[in-house]
């Protein structure tokens, strides 16, 4: 069985101080739920608490969709 890495996008919203923000996350993993828990993780770090974070999409896209050129290079 072969495990191919692959890029997700994630986009969502969290609450900080009654004010909404945007995020938009390009995580490169192996399956859906991993690149969320990364994601989540980096969120979480800033000092967010999972309650506070409302994912909308995760999608998966190819290394040319992504705005990351960190995740690019990696990717080819």
């Amino acid at each position: 069985m072969s495990s191919e890495i692959k890029i997700y996008q994630i986009i969502g919203t969290y609450t900080r101080k009654q004010k909404k923000y945007l995020f938009r996350k390009e995580i490169r993993a192996l399956k859906e739920k991993d690149a969320l828990e990364k994601a989540l993780s980096q969120i979480t770090s800033i000092g967010i608490y999972r309650r506070q974070i409302k994912i909308e999409e995760i999608k998966e896209i190819t290394a040319e969709e992504s705005q990351d050129h960190l995740i690019r290079e990696l990717s080819q």
